[in-house]
């Protein structure tokens, strides 16, 4: 059993602790694990030479934007906005050193994060409401944004850890590729809602080493009231298989540190733990008891939810206990809890 470094959450007061924990009773494996050909520090490798042309691929998907599975349609290349208010230009809220991820993404250095502003979900309980709703942040072109991971790089980051990434999944592509030529070499975190469409994740193959989709809900109905995204299931499954085809469950070196792979986290909701039952019990069906897990219980009724009947409340140490308990009936193996 780890422990992982305690740090403040990005706009949250309460601190997170995480330990991984082998629910099933059994002991991971201690020491390193092989990471495949996937080049210098675990990166993936696709030579630049058979991606096609950001600048294609903008005029492609931006000019009637289907980035994700609301598929709005709007011309974005013209100013035009659809769901999630994202325009041309990337929109970036804050770029800096987190140390309050899962420990084999923070590790001792820290995870380089960049905030996106917009979110082509809308839930009611966003913690990042001032920019994933209203879209507080600064506009920056791919080279301002290349720019930004080359810095992240030169003060000893681990990684550089996008966050909310899929409304400029190409204008963040382009950004990598602009920062490999320039001698970037760190690991990409793709930490997403878990809300992406599989055309928009398959010009990521390569691209992306770390894939942190959210798992949120199974229910239709719970998915539309608290987050608008009534088929959030289907998009979240397939979105999951492909990461996981892509680069496998998530792998660490001697230092512990991960380089690849995906790790998967589910959030806890007040008074809903049979949702997260049903949510672990169908990662667990599809993905087997390795699958790792990072099981959050640090909701808090931020934005809308303060007045909204069964979500104004914080989740009690009995339910998170419960959720404990349930990825352990499952056999789960490789499971990150928060000590509260």
């Amino acid at each position: 059993m780890r422990k992982g470094d305690v740090s403040p959450g990005f706009l949250q007061a309460e601190k997170n602790i995480y330990q991984v924990q082998a629910l099933s009773g059994d002991i991971l494996a201690k020491g390193g694990h092989s990471l495949g050909n996937s080049g210098a520090k675990g990166r993936s490798v696709l030579p630049l030479r058979e991606r096609v042309s950001p600048a294609y691929l903008a005029k492609e998907l931006l000019s009637a934007c289907r980035l994700c599975p609301r598929e709005c349609g709007v011309n974005r290349l013209e100013g035009e906005r659809g769901f999630c208010g994202a325009g041309r230009l990337a929109r970036v809220a804050a770029v800096s050193v987190h140390h309050g991820e899962e420990p084999p993404i923070s590790g001792t250095r820290g995870s380089g994060t960049i905030f996106f502003s917009h979110c082509n979900m809308k839930c009611l309980f966003c913690q990042n409401y001032p920019i994933s709703q209203y879209g507080n942040g600064r506009e920056m072109d791919a080279e301002t944004l290349a720019g930004e991971m080359l810095r992240l790089r030169e003060s000893g980051v681990h990684n550089v850890n996008f966050v909310t990434p899929t409304p400029h999944a190409l204008q963040m592509l382009e950004a990598i590729l602009l920062a490999r030529g320039r001698g970037f070499d760190l690991p990409v975190v793709y930490n997403t809602n878990g809300y992406d469409a599989l055309e928009t994740l398959a010009l990521l193959e390569g691209v992306v080493d770390i894939y942190l989709p959210d798992a949120k809900y199974l229910s239709a109905e719970l998915a539309g009231t608290a987050s608008g995204t009534p088929d959030y299931a289907r998009h979240n499954e397939a979105a999951i298989d492909e990461m996981v085809r892509q680069v496998g469950f998530l792998t660490s070196g001697d230092d512990g540190i991960a380089a690849r792979g995906v790790l998967v986290r589910h959030l806890v909701l007040p008074g809903r733990v049979g949702e997260t039952e049903a949510v672990l019990a169908h990662l667990s069906e599809r993905h087997g008891p390795e699958l790792p897990l990072s099981l959050m219980g640090q909701y808090f009724p931020a934005w809308q939810a303060a007045n909204v009947a069964g979500f104004d409340r914080k989740v009690t140490r009995k339910e998170y206990d419960r959720a404990i308990e349930a990825a352990s009936l499952l056999g789960l193996r490789n499971v990150f809890i928060q000590e509260r």
